[in-house]
C-alpha cells in the first residue's frame, strides 16, 4: 500500500513538472513572437466603411479595381487613418491679391519724346528725337514762333543718311511732325536703296527761315510756319507734313517758268538723252522714278502732278 502511494505521488510530480515547463515554454514562445513583431495573418481582411456621404458615382471598372485593392490591403484601425498636415501659418489672401497686382502693373512708357535710332540696310541710319531746349533756340524765331499751327512738342528732329551728288555717303536734318516719322523713315530708306541723290537737308533755319534762299542753295527742307506764297493760308509746311526736294532740279512752275536761275536747265522734264545726263540729272524727281514711287507707298501727294502752277520739288501728306 505504501508502494503504491509513493508511485502515485512520483507520477503526480511528474505531471505538475511537466506542467510547469509547458506554461514556462508558451511564455518563452510569446515572448520571442513579441520581440519579432506582428505575424502577417493567414488570409487578407477586408475593411468596410460606413460613411453617411453618398459617394460620386463611378464606372463599374473603377468600382472592380478598388474593392480589389481594399481586398488585398492589410487591416488598419480607425485610428491609424492618415491625415493632411496644415501649415503652421494660413497663407493671407490680401498679401497675394497685392503680390498679383504689383506683378501686373504695366511698364511704364517710353518718354515718346527721347531719341531713337534705326538702323536700316546698306548702312542707312535714322534718327529722331523731340524738340529740346537747344532745338527750340535754333528755330526760334526763324521757323518756329508762338501762334504757328503746331507746337514745339508736335515736332520731331530727325538725321538721317542720303546719297551726295558725287555718290558720298552723307547725314542731314529735317524737322517734321510727329506722326510722319515713320512716312520718313520708309521714304528715304528707299531713296538710300535707290541711291537716289541729294545735294544739300539742313534747317530752314540755317537760311533764316526764308525759303527763297534755301531754294537758292538747292536744300531739301521740311517743317516752315509760312504761309502759302501770295495768301494768308497755312502751308502744309506750317504743320510739318510736306517736304521740298532738290529744289533747283525740280523747280515750282507757274506760267512755264521758274523765279530761279539754277531751275532753268530743268523746266524740261524728259530725261536726258543718253550721255548727256549729269549727276544733277540724276536728281530730278520723274513720275515713275524712285521718288515717287517711295511718296505713294506712304500716301503723300505730288505736286508734279498738279495742274498750274506744278510744283515738282514739293511732297505732302494731304497732297496740297
Amino acid at each position: 500500500m505504501n508502494a503504491t502511494k509513493q508511485t502515485s505521488s512520483s507520477v503526480l510530480f511528474a505531471l505538475v513538472v511537466l506542467a510547469a515547463l509547458a506554461v514556462l515554454a508558451a511564455c518563452a514562445g510569446r515572448n520571442e513572437a513579441e520581440r519579432a513583431g506582428p505575424v502577417a495573418p493567414a488570409s487578407p481582411t477586408v475593411i468596410e466603411v460606413s460613411t453617411t456621404t453618398t459617394p460620386a458615382p463611378r464606372s463599374a471598372s473603377s468600382a472592380a479595381t478598388v474593392s480589389a485593392t481594399a481586398s488585398r490591403a492589410p487591416a488598419v484601425s480607425a485610428s491609424a487613418a492618415p491625415t493632411t498636415a496644415l501649415p503652421e501659418t494660413a497663407p493671407n489672401p490680401t498679401a497675394a491679391a497685392a503680390s498679383t497686382t504689383a506683378s501686373a502693373s504695366p511698364a511704364p512708357a517710353p518718354d515718346p519724346a527721347a531719341e531713337v535710332t534705326r538702323q536700316g540696310p546698306d548702312g542707312f541710319t535714322f534718327r529722331s528725337r523731340g524738340i529740346d531746349g537747344a532745338l527750340r533756340a535754333r528755330l526760334e524765331p526763324t521757323s518756329w514762333q508762338p501762334g504757328c499751327p503746331v507746337g514745339l512738342n508736335e515736332l520731331r528732329y530727325l538725321q538721317i543718311s542720303y546719297w551726295g551728288f558725287e555718290g558720298e555717303a552723307r547725314a542731314g536734318e529735317l524737322v517734321v511732325h510727329v506722326d510722319q516719322v515713320e512716312a520718313m523713315h520708309q521714304v528715304f530708306a528707299a531713296l538710300w536703296l535707290a541711291r537716289f541723290p541729294l545735294r544739300s537737308m539742313r534747317l530752314i533755319d540755317d537760311f533764316g527761315g526764308d525759303d527763297f534762299s534755301s531754294i537758292e542753295a538747292d536744300n531739301t527742307s521740311a517743317f516752315n510756319c509760312r504761309f502759302v506764297e501770295g495768301t494768308t493760308r497755312w502751308s502744309n509746311h506750317a504743320t510739318g507734313r510736306a517736304i521740298d526736294i532738290n529744289p533747283l532740279e525740280n523747280p515750282y512752275v507757274s506760267g512755264g517758268n521758274s523765279s530761279h536761275a539754277g531751275s532753268q536747265p530743268f523746266l524740261d522734264r524728259r530725261p536726258p538723252p543718253p550721255g548727256a545726263a549729269t549727276a544733277a540729272h540724276a536728281a530730278m524727281i520723274l513720275e515713275g522714278g524712285p521718288v515717287t514711287a517711295a511718296f505713294d507707298a506712304v500716301g503723300w501727294g505730288w505736286g508734279g502732278r498738279w495742274g498750274e502752277p506744278l510744283d515738282y520739288q514739293h511732297f505732302s501728306a494731304s497732297g496740297s
